[in-house]
């Protein structure tokens, strides 16, 4: 015979233990909420007491300046972020397009109603190959991009060189005169790397509307 008085007991233990943890697992989820809240609030707090201490004091210019100094690079960062994200966007669907235009002549050649031999299954495909090839060249611009990125490493190394033996530009500086050279080595690494960006920039523009003058020679 099963005893049934041993199994109701275990099932009360059981019950109970559910029905605590139930309990412990509440009383835990509303103090954290409690915490959240109370967080939130002590933040509106200083927030407001922050506003509070700008609108009485006025901080110097020079101090003002390196504070914005400070943020500048969050906001720097942020338009990296987003130009990115929209050139990865727009470069998809460029390739999507181009793609799509080339096997669409491609399907319209084969329907012809012709048969189909291995000769004019190979012409066909090696057309396609050559105007996405061709298609994605014009776009991207690789061969342009590789030569002005090369152009700009061999010029900044150049510099360095050149800094480094205290020869050209930076003949004229004397071994108590580093910070100076050193000064105008970063200007000119400076201007190397924004010229640098303003080819890149103009690379990205539309054909029609990209300068002839970046071509880089043959």
């Amino acid at each position: 015979m099963w005893d049934t008085s041993r199994f109701a007991q275990g099932n009360v233990i059981c019950g109970a233990l559910v029905i605590l943890s139930a309990f412990a697992s509440w009383l835990s989820r509303d103090s954290s909420v409690g915490s959240r809240q109370f967080l939130e609030a002590d933040l509106e707090e200083k927030r407001e007491s922050l506003r509070r201490l700008n609108a009485h004091e006025h901080p110097p210019l020079s101090e003002r300046r390196l504070l914005y100094r400070e943020d500048i690079a969050e906001v720097i960062d942020q338009y990296q972020a987003d130009s990115r994200k929209y050139r990865r966007v727009h470069n998809a669907l460029q390739s999507l397009i181009m793609i799509g235009s080339a096997a669409t002549t491609t399907i319209a050649a084969l329907d012809t109603g012709k048969q189909l031999t291995w000769q004019s299954m190979s012409l066909t495909i090696i057309s396609f190959a050559i105007t996405l090839a061709a298609a994605f060249t014009g776009y991207y611009k690789y061969r342009e991009r590789s030569y002005f990125l090369q152009q700009t490493a061999d010029d900044i190394e150049k510099e360095a060189n050149a800094v480094s033996l205290g020869v050209g530009p930076y003949s004229e500086f004397g071994p108590d005169q580093e910070q100076d050279a050193l000064k105008m080595f970063t200007q000119r690494v400076e201007e190397l790397r924004n010229e640098q960006r303003r080819r890149q920039q103009q690379l990205d523009q539309p054909t029609e509307q990209s300068a002839p003058a970046i071509q880089p020679p043959v």
